[in-house]
């Protein structure tokens, strides 16, 4: 179906901001808006905590260590080969999705893959580290040192990268939830979950999932936050099951039908994005959340923590913790009016207490633009 209508970039905006709760906090379960989002960016095992925080009214960071002790939620090598949070439905059927991702991640990596691989039986190497990490989790080092004694004339760490890239695999706890740590431990989706993998692969349902939480998008867009190849064919292959428009610039916006598309002029309130969050990485165009001279400015914080006013990133934030004291730093791209830096104080003091839990005191500050 095709509608015709020329969506702005602030259109744009407020539609992702209501797909991604960040218009309005909503009262979902965690698990539910894990799945809304498709997973979470979670590299840094306590943002999806944060990005959790900063959608749904109540979170407790509680109810998502629980999710994962309870191996209903669990992190992995998922989209675009990064890690992720997604609950253990989606990792059953999304991990075969993205495993092209993952073999050209693992084949094409100019460290582990190429000539280090050449010639070598994978299949046999994947079959001993599965049965390696399904006698107990193990740690990318004895993974190394385990497969080195069985191939000595092999670089180690590129048959285990190969492991960790090619079979279904999942970080156990301790790793993940909050308030405790440990080290990155592997073992299959079978002997945590114990299911396996469907071994389906089309990636038809997954591109309307993204549609429905990232959309209207492109082709381009699509890909960016995947990582696969080929989407056109599966955009044409879906075409009738989904509404078009057009950008500023001419470009083909697809979408699912009845997704919300909130007036342009929808108030957006302050909101904080954790380290990678996923809004800020799923479009190849992201001028609906950023101008191009503030991304670079973003981009200088390898972390990526975007805060948003009005609906678009202004800046970047940080937290510091000293002699019991949580401090959130605020990082403006721009000098604020003060009407702004008053509502980004305010909502940053109440991420600094939620963040900063076990501090006896709380601060605020802004850095200098």
């Amino acid at each position: 179906m095709t509608d015709g209508t020329v969506l702005s970039s602030r259109a744009l905006n407020r539609a992702v901001l209501e797909r991604q709760a960040l218009l309005r906090r909503q009262e979902l379960p965690a698990e539910e808006m894990i799945e809304q989002l498709v997973g979470m960016q979670a590299q840094v095992p306590d943002a999806p905590y944060v990005g959790l925080w900063t959608r749904l009214e109540g979170f407790c960071t509680d109810e998502l260590s629980t999710l994962i002790s309870d191996r209903q939620a669990v992190r992995a090598s998922m989209i675009r080969a990064t890690i992720h949070l997604v609950t253990a439905r989606d990792f059953l059927t999304l991990r075969p999705v993205v495993q092209p991702v993952l073999e050209r991640d693992v084949y094409g990596n100019s460290t582990y893959g190429k000539e280090r691989l050449a010639k070598l039986d994978v299949d046999t190497v994947l079959a001993a580290g599965r049965m390696l990490l399904e006698e107990h989790p193990r740690t990318a080092a004895e993974l190394r040192r385990w497969l080195g004694l069985q191939w000595p004339d092999r670089d180690p760490a590129a048959l285990a990268y190969a492991v960790r890239g090619l079979l279904p695999l999942v970080h156990v706890p301790p790793r993940g939830v909050w308030g405790q740590s440990g080290p990155v431990a592997l073992t299959t989706a079978e002997a945590w979950l114990g299911r396996s993998v469907v071994p389906k692969r089309d990636p038809g349902e997954a591109i309307l999932r993204y549609l429905a939480a990232f959309g209207p998008a492109t082709v381009a867009d699509a890909r960016t936050w995947s990582g696969l190849s080929g989407l056109r064919e599966v955009f044409e292959r879906l075409r009738t099951r989904l509404v078009t428009f057009r950008d500023d610039s001419g470009r083909e916006l697809y979408d699912v039908p009845g997704a919300p598309l909130p007036d342009p002029e929808t108030p957006a309130p302050p909101r904080f994005l954790p380290e990678f969050d996923n809004v800020l990485l799923s479009h190849s165009d992201r001028t609906r959340l950023i101008s191009g001279e503030h991304r670079r400015a973003l981009i200088k914080d390898p972390m990526m923590r975007g805060v948003l006013l009005d609906g678009f990133v202004c800046g970047t934030w940080k937290k510091e913790r000293t002699r019991g004291k949580a401090t959130l730093i605020i990082e403006p791209f721009e000098p604020l009016a003060t009407q702004d830096r008053d509502s980004l104080a305010e909502e940053g003091e109440r991420l600094v207490r939620f963040a900063g839990k076990g501090a006896v005191a709380f601060e605020v500050r802004f850095a200098e633009p």
